[in-house]
């Protein structure tokens, strides 16, 4: 791909992975940024396969990461959570909490901040929350990286304007609730 605007990106790809996944580490912690960026420019440096596996990578560590300081740092906050699948997380353990994991992350519309928040305050391990986060999320990684190839293969002026109308959409869908 030669994409000009990811050519800003460091030309050695040890460094372009250490940034990439640094990057999923922030959009996870934060907890309700896109990672749909990152991955656009992962397959951009570094085709399908070798964007994918990093994102993956990235998404995991971020999932790591995230677990790790919303147990230590927000489980003297209890946060009310609104969907049953959460609440029922936040109430679970062992391969009834690995399997809550998994179903929540492969359906689409379910924040994976909310996931990762539930978790950490159920009594789930870091290893399964790892392991079934990581498998929960490789389906949906793998439609996104799709998408995302066909997207970057578009002239930047179909970009722009496809970035337009998410915009106008989540405009419409923020006024609308």
């Amino acid at each position: 791909m030669d994409n000009e605007w990811i050519q800003w990106l460091p030309a050695h790809p040890l460094i372009a992975i250490v940034v990439s996944v640094s990057l999923n580490i922030v959009v996870a912690v934060v907890g309700v940024l896109p990672s749909a960026f990152i991955t656009a420019v992962n397959i951009g440096v570094f085709g399908l396969t070798g964007g994918l596996i990093v994102s993956i990578i990235g998404e995991a560590a971020g999932a790591v990461v995230s677990f790790l300081l919303y147990r230590r740092g927000l489980q003297k906050w209890k946060i009310k959570l609104e969907n049953k699948f959460l609440k029922k997380l936040e109430r679970t353990a062992g391969v009834e909490a690995v399997l809550l994991v998994l179903f929540l992350r492969v359906v689409p519309f379910v924040p994976s901040g909310a996931v990762t928040l539930s978790a950490a305050f159920s009594q789930m391990g870091l290893l399964s929350f790892s392991i079934a986060s990581t498998i929960g999320k490789i389906p949906s990684l793998l439609i996104e990286a799709y998408s995302v190839q066909q997207v970057l293969r578009l002239t930047w002026q179909w970009q722009v304007g496809l970035l337009l109308v998410i915009f106008i959409c989540y405009i419409v869908y923020k006024r609308a609730s």
